[in-house]
């Protein structure tokens, strides 16, 4: 039900607003991580805190994710990441060598989407718009190897 008020009027008086979420992912070695995070899936670092650091962020346009070594969470966590065409950054990992667990493919609830694993088997789902390509089996979930 529609309240009246505009996404902006609540993001201005409501001071309950959610204006942004940041996951938090636990990694092995936070020098590993960042490099695969920058280096692979193309983040940028954004900062990191220690000496020697083990905890940090990076990001990637509007998205920002936190690393935190040997804490707050554990591997294998699920996460989706939105655009609207996932082909060109398919092709973008093949180039850099990141770990696809699934190649885009097209799925009945609507969103084109990609498997991808950082070393810690974290899985980011990557997602857009469905393409008029027709894929040769039929999509479903692919759990990555333990």
């Amino acid at each position: 039900m529609h309240d009246g008020h505009t996404h902006n009027e609540h993001q201005t008086h409501d001071p309950k607003y959610f204006h942004s979420l940041t996951p938090i992912l636990y990694v092995s070695n936070f020098d590993v991580s960042m490099e695969y995070y920058v280096n692979k899936l193309g983040f940028e670092k954004r900062w990191d805190w220690g000496t020697p650091p083990t905890f940090g962020c990076v990001g990637r346009d509007n998205i920002e994710i936190f690393l935190c070594e040997g804490g707050q969470g554990q591997p294998g966590t699920w996460m989706s990441i939105f655009m609207k065409d996932v082909e060109p950054l398919y092709e973008e990992y093949k180039k850099s060598g990141a770990k696809i667990v699934q190649p885009p493919m097209n799925f009945s609830w609507g969103v084109r989407e990609m498997h991808v694993e950082d070393p810690d088997g974290h899985c980011i789902r990557m997602g857009g718009e469905i393409t008029e390509k027709n894929d040769p089996q039929d999509a479903h979930f692919h759990s990555p190897e333990p």
